[in-house]
């Protein structure tokens, strides 16, 4: 993706749920664009909006307004400048989470978003366990999140959801993982992801390895919840899909730390009347940043912003059918 005049953003720390302050930036369209939609984004694990700016720039130099925030324990959320745990934030500590707590910040965001940018078409959009966390908000069966706020999205697209890893863990090491994680689930263990799985450009794989907000560390309970979530939506909570909510999936056929099979099983089952998966051959875990195949970076920033366009357009509908389990 080309940039050569970013798209301005404004950053704020806001205070959410369990008086988290949250890191979080708004990119808004050009004065002359007014915005057709709003994009509540939730980035990956080990993971921070800041690498996502060329992204969130051209979405919204397309005419959306994207809102995006750093995690609870990842990014400037748990980090200060010189990469330090800070405490200010009440912080527990980098990538001490849960999905609970994940689902529980989610739609805090959501309910924010709606406030803040009134009646415009909501969009929910998440990266690798982002996506997946987008998908499992609107699949519980219970709170969090409650059906109102589901009800308020337009639609939701899962970029390199984290369903299944490629090369799973075995059962043996996610069984005592998931023990463990009842008795310590704070207890952080050592959770690489290789850079060099990211993308074919190396810029983007050094920029990552210098990275001081990326801590190669999770925690017990916020991995296994993530693995075992992740898995479950593929062979049971995907039943749970709002039937008349949108769902676009973007996947690189060569992605090596989330499965594109997973993307596409869960496609095929999910009970959403509008569907779509748009595989990218060839292409890692980041399409956004990827050079291969040649110009993908640009053409998912087309399709997400065509997508979204022609559900909001749509107009607002009967959005408390979306929720309709």
């Amino acid at each position: 993706m080309t940039e050569t005049h970013p798209q301005p953003f404004t950053d704020a720390y806001l205070p959410g749920p369990q008086s988290t302050k949250f890191y979080t930036r708004t990119y808004q369209p050009p004065s002359s664009s007014p915005p057709s939609a709003v994009v509540v984004f939730v980035h990956g694990f080990i993971d921070h909006v800041a690498r996502y700016t060329d992204f969130h720039a051209a979405l919204a130099r397309s005419g959306l307004v994207v809102f995006a925030y750093d995690q609870r324990g990842f990014g400037r959320t748990a980090l200060d400048e010189k990469g330090k745990e800070r405490r200010d934030t009440g912080n527990r500590g980098y990538a001490k989470t849960s999905w609970r707590e994940q689902l529980e910040d989610v739609e805090w965001m959501v309910k924010h978003a709606r406030e803040q940018f009134g009646a415009l078409p909501l969009f929910l959009m998440g990266h690798s366990m982002g996506g997946g966390l987008c998908i499992a908000f609107n699949t519980r069966t219970s709170a969090p999140p409650s059906a109102s706020t589901v009800s308020l999205l337009s639609g939701v697209i899962a970029c390199s959801p984290l369903l299944r890893q490629t090369t799973p863990a075995s059962s043996v090491l996610k069984w005592v993982g998931g023990k463990a994680s009842k008795v310590m689930p704070y207890m952080t263990i050592p959770a690489e992801v290789k850079a060099e799985q990211l993308s074919h450009n190396p810029a983007v794989v050094e920029a990552a390895k210098a990275d001081s907000f990326v801590k190669y560390v999770g925690c017990l309970k916020g991995v296994s919840d993530m693995l075992e979530g992740g898995a479950l939506l593929v062979t049971r909570d995907y039943k749970n899909w709002p039937v008349n909510l949108p769902l676009l999936i973007f996947h690189g056929t060569a992605d090596e730390v989330t499965d594109p099979k997973a993307s596409q099983e869960f496609i095929e089952r999910v009970p959403a009347k509008d569907k779509t998966i748009n595989l990218y051959p060839g292409a890692y875990h980041e399409p956004w940043h990827e050079t291969v195949p040649e110009g993908v970076s640009d053409q998912m920033v087309r399709e997400a912003a065509e997508w979204i366009k022609a559900r909001s357009a749509e107009g607002e509908g009967s959005r408390e059918d979306r929720a309709k389990l």
